[in-house]
This record gives C-alpha cells, sequence and structure tokens, in this order.
C-alpha cells in the first residue's frame, strides 16, 4: 500500500465511517441516543410513548397486585373452617324452614 497516495486517506474515511456507521446500529438496536455527524446526540422520537407505557405498566402491576390481596383474602375466608361452619348451619337453616312448609300444608 502507497501510504502517501489518495488511497490510504480514502482507507481511513471508509473505515472511520463504517465505524460510525456500526455504532449507531448498536446504539439504535439498543435504544440508545443516536450520535450525529458532527457529534451531537438525537434522542429517539418515541421516548415520550416509551414513557407513558412505562406509566400504564406500573398502574396495571399496581391493580394486579391488589387484585391478588384480594383473592387471597376470599380463598383465607372461603378455606375458613367457620366459612363452611355458618355454611352448614345455613343449610340446616333452609332444611328446617321446608320443614316447616312441609307441616303447614
Amino acid at each position: 500500500m502507497n501510504w502517501a497516495g489518495p488511497e490510504f486517506v480514502l482507507w481511513i474515511i471508509a473505515i472511520s465511517t463504517g465505524g460510525w456507521v456500526i455504532n449507531n446500529w448498536i446504539r439504535a438496536r439498543h435504544g440508545y441516543a443516536l450520535e450525529d455527524e458532527w457529534g451531537g446526540k438525537t434522542d429517539r422520537s418515541d421516548q415520550e410513548a416509551v414513557t407513558k407505557l412505562r406509566e400504564e405498566n406500573a398502574l396495571l402491576r399496581d391493580q394486579l397486585e391488589a387484585t391478588h390481596q384480594r383473592l387471597a383474602n376470599v380463598e383465607a375466608i372461603v378455606t375458613d373452617r367457620g366459612f363452611e361452619v355458618a355454611g352448614q348451619i345455613e343449610a340446616l337453616r333452609g332444611a328446617r324452614s321446608n320443614a316447616s312448609l312441609g307441616e303447614q300444608q
């Protein structure tokens, strides 16, 4: 290679441009701000949408957590022995009222 010729300068320009393109491709792929030709940063245009999605995601997680807590409370009530006894008492009341209706007729 001729170090004093224009080919050397062209190779340096090509390598620098290729490195810049690869750098921006990696940044774009991973969601970082892109770098323009003059070294400045260009934020992604969809940052507002990402922020809204994160807020919605947090809200939905909170609602899901509240639902899990309510479900745990309902399971505790249903599996509680006192709930089962109350159901048996209500069944006996129903049987007794049915029996008294049969006697009246």
